[in-house]
């Protein structure tokens, strides 16, 4: 098989724990590596859209997906998380109900943290504060990327960023064909023929429930340009 083909750049418009001021060893990896889990078995929810607020979540261990519910029961996912990401924090930190859902997308071990223990370590650790709102930033600048993606980018060049967005740093996905399609607004039968046209290029492999990015400056270049 192909050898993955990365730069030293990470994945853009991706906010990451690997990143940066939080990457492996600083403070808030290992204060949130630190924390007690939960066991979450696969479909149990773990937050609910309209619900308050009075936690954030870190990923351990697992797969989460964050979705939208309409009223009639129709679901949006908007991400699927892979562990050492945070989620939940845009609604702890306004205080206003919660805009999404989150539910464990396989066996996931999960820690949160409430208002009082995050106050402690902003007075005990001031930088933290600062490394906080640099994350925050980033995710602000991730879905403002999501929406100039949905708008502007075809449908191959939407699965294009999604792919880059989603890989860790050995270049795996751990996404369904399904829950692309979801993100990307498009049809599980899109998605596996934009990825299997991609597999043709030498873009990526596939295997049983994971995708495996070779060329990620290949498909990098592909969202900058015209579509299929």
């Amino acid at each position: 098989m192909q050898e993955p083909h990365f730069t030293d750049n990470p994945p853009e418009d991706l906010p990451r724990w690997d990143k940066d001021t939080l990457g492996q060893g600083s403070f808030w990896r290992e204060f949130l590596e630190s924390r007690p889990p939960v066991r979450y078995k696969k479909g149990r929810m773990i937050y609910m859209q309209d619900g308050g607020a009075d936690r954030f979540y870190y990923l351990q261990d697992g797969r989460v997906e964050i979705f939208l519910s309409s009223p009639d029961g129709a679901e949006k996912i908007l991400t699927v998380l892979e562990p050492g990401r945070i989620f939940g924090e845009a609604a702890f930190f306004d205080r206003l109900p919660r805009m999404s859902s989150a539910r464990a997308a396989a066996d996931a071990d999960v820690a949160s943290v409430g208002r009082e223990e995050l106050l402690e370590q902003f007075r005990t650790h001031p930088q933290a504060a600062m490394d906080m709102l640099q994350y925050l930033s980033r995710t602000v600048r991730m879905l403002s990327a999501q929406v100039d993606n949905m708008a502007f980018l075809a449908a191959d060049q939407r699965i294009a960023r999604l792919l880059l967005q989603q890989a860790g740093r050995d270049g795996r996905i751990c996404c369904t064909h399904e829950e692309l399609g979801g993100m990307a607004g498009v049809s599980r039968v899109t998605v596996s023929k934009i990825l299997s046209d991609f597999h043709k290029r030498g873009w990526l492999a596939t295997g049983y429930r994971y995708i495996l990015l070779l060329d990620r400056p290949a498909v990098s270049r592909f969202v900058r340009g015209p579509g299929i």
